[in-house]
């Protein structure tokens, strides 16, 4: 496991084959989890759409300082529902870097973004399976409540929903 000296956080045009591999992991995952019409995640072309703004998570080893920042730890999108809503798309720690603060990060920035934004409510939309529980614990921690469904979304017994006033 990485300890990163202190995140990185980056506006990521989706080329990077590493990138790639982590969006992959990240489907496969969801896949693995919950059934096809309950995996609601995007693949590279989904996110390449300009209401979605796409974020990476570097890090370093703290015993390595050359190689500073140069680990992909993470990622996660903001979608533009409205001029005054936003939704979290695309939240994903790589395995190897979990519960090394990269999804703290990350939603602190995507949080943060938000509000320059001027948005108002920020959701989301999560699986519900043992696996999702620390997500879960990371949103609520965040002040995330859950929610019914938003959007596009219909109850779902493999989803859960959580929203945020900002």
């Amino acid at each position: 496991m990485i300890e990163p000296l202190r995140p990185e956080i980056r506006p990521d045009d989706l080329s990077d084959a590493a990138v790639h591999d982590l969006l992959g992991e990240h489907l496969r995952d969801m896949a693995l989890h919950s059934p096809p019409e309950s995996v609601h995640a995007l693949d590279l072309s989904g996110l390449r759409v300009p209401e979605i703004s796409f974020w990476t998570v570097w890090g370093s080893a703290a015993d390595d300082v050359a190689a500073q920042n140069s680990i992909l730890m993470g990622c996660g999108a903001l979608k533009k529902l409205s001029g005054t809503e936003g939704e979290i798309k695309s939240m994903r720690t790589a395995v190897a870097h979990r519960r090394c603060g990269a999804g703290k990060a990350m939603l602190t920035h995507i949080l943060a973004e938000a509000r320059s934004r001027g948005y108002r409510r920020l959701s989301l939309e999560t699986g519900t399976a043992e696996v999702f529980k620390p997500a879960h614990a990371l949103y609520s921690a965040a002040g995330f409540t859950l929610c019914g469904p938003f959007a596009n979304y219909v109850a779902d017994p493999h989803s859960v929903f959580m929203t945020l006033r900002l």
